[in-house]
């Protein structure tokens, strides 16, 4: 039988605080759509094998949930700042952690696999955190990174012709992003902590219109048709800025 270990952090950082409140006032469809997506796009960049994982922002933990059936004997911990999903998160996570990423450190502890989905866009100090994240890693770990891309049509074409940049409460103009990403600032970001990507994905490429204009665009159009770039890091030393990435379109 597993066990399960409730930690309830206090006080928040003011700026997660905030963070959470916002989250929660946006609509409801948009909130149970966020805290229950399993983000199995990302089977692809999955090592072969995983023991002890760790995800940041986990939610709810159905995506800690479905990644146990690819690694049946390994141990998961979340870490969520809304309390809101905390019992759902003890159910689907051996080890359920609330409070923001700060205040959790100094209770994690080393990990092969770790995954920071729809997280650092967040952060007013991605780089540190991701620093701070790099240094959790087993010799040999991997990361796997999510970002939104703003260079995304839905983004540019309003920004190009109407002059328009309106937040939203949900997709690539979140209200509660504070950072936006292109691809070289996502890999970017992921050197700068001291991480190369080695694979990398492209989501939003599944309906029917974006796969028509990668297709009659010859693949021109790829990184204004991407969402999202989902990236698997390993720990590097010393070596500089990395150069484009082969990219792969999610299933």
């Amino acid at each position: 039988m597993q066990s399960f270990e409730h930690v309830v952090e206090s006080p928040r950082a003011p700026l997660l605080s905030d963070l959470k409140k916002q989250r929660a006032s946006a609509p409801e469809a948009n909130m149970s759509c966020y805290f229950h997506h399993v983000r199995d796009e990302i089977r692809p960049l999955l090592p072969k094998t995983a023991t002890n994982i760790l995800e940041i922002g986990a939610a709810s933990g159905q995506t800690l949930r479905w990644i146990r059936t690819i690694y049946p004997d390994a141990v998961t911990t979340g870490v969520e700042i809304n309390d809101a999903v905390a019992e759902e998160l003890s159910r689907n996570a051996d080890v359920a952690i609330l409070g923001s990423i700060d205040e959790c450190l100094p209770r994690l502890k080393k990990y092969d696999l770790i995954l920071l989905l729809d997280v650092l866009e967040h952060l007013v100090d991605a780089k540190t955190v991701l620093q701070n994240v790099r240094g959790l890693l087993e010799p040999g770990g991997h990361v796997v990174v999510s970002v939104p891309n703003v260079a995304h049509l839905s983004v540019a074409i309003p920004l190009l012709f109407k002059r328009q940049f309106e937040y939203q409460d949900a997709g690539i103009l979140d209200r509660t992003h504070l950072r936006f990403f292109v691809e070289n600032t996502a890999i970017g970001l992921m050197n700068a902590a001291g991480l190369k990507v080695s694979k990398g994905l492209i989501s939003g490429m599944q309906g029917y219109k974006a796969k028509t204009l990668h297709r009659l665009s010859f693949g021109l159009l790829k990184h204004h048709l991407a969402k999202q770039y989902i990236m698997l890091g390993e720990a590097i030393d010393g070596e500089g800025p990395q150069k484009s990435l082969s990219w792969k379109i999610a299933e």
